[in-house]
């Protein structure tokens, strides 16, 4: 078997909520600084977005409300374990990073998590610029996918 193959196995998590309540428009792909024991519960698939979001301190980005669950077999936090709700520091340029808090200032952007990936053993984090979508961007959101249905379905038929 070859080692290609076994790359494109490797498990990827998507943030679902990132599309359906945001409007993505400029996407980075960032490094992670993690822990041995969080790149193994990331193997095992074991990621929450939920509310998730990149924050900038001092000139670094920082992902923050993402939980990685701890895995089974490390020790507690301390001991080889890791916190699951921790600050996990994002490797960017320092060009991007200030590209991404100057956007981050405008009004309405911020900077969401997208997915997480492994690409040559190395985790991998796809961020996105987003402007968060209201109310009436969704119900034209479910109108189109309707019509979509509602498109196959009788081209099914036919």
């Amino acid at each position: 078997m070859s080692k290609k193959a076994n790359h494109d196995r490797q498990p990827h998590m998507v943030n679902k909520n990132a599309r359906r309540n945001f409007e993505l428009m400029e996407k980075f792909e960032a490094g992670l600084s993690l822990m041995g024991s969080e790149v193994k519960s990331l193997r095992e698939g074991r990621v929450s977005f939920k509310d998730g979001y990149i924050r900038f301190k001092n000139g670094e980005a920082y992902l923050s409300g993402v939980h990685i669950a701890p895995y089974e077999n490390a020790g507690p936090p301390g001991h080889g374990g890791h916190e699951p709700e921790r600050d996990r520091k994002l490797l960017l340029h320092g060009h991007e990073i200030r590209q991404l808090a100057n956007q981050v200032e405008q009004k309405g952007l911020t900077v969401v998590p997208v997915r997480i990936y492994f690409t040559r053993g190395k985790a991998k984090l796809e961020i996105a610029v987003a402007r968060g979508k209201k109310l009436h961007d969704h119900r034209e959101t479910l109108k189109r996918k309707a019509v979509q249905r509602d498109m196959e379905r009788e081209m099914s038929r036919v």
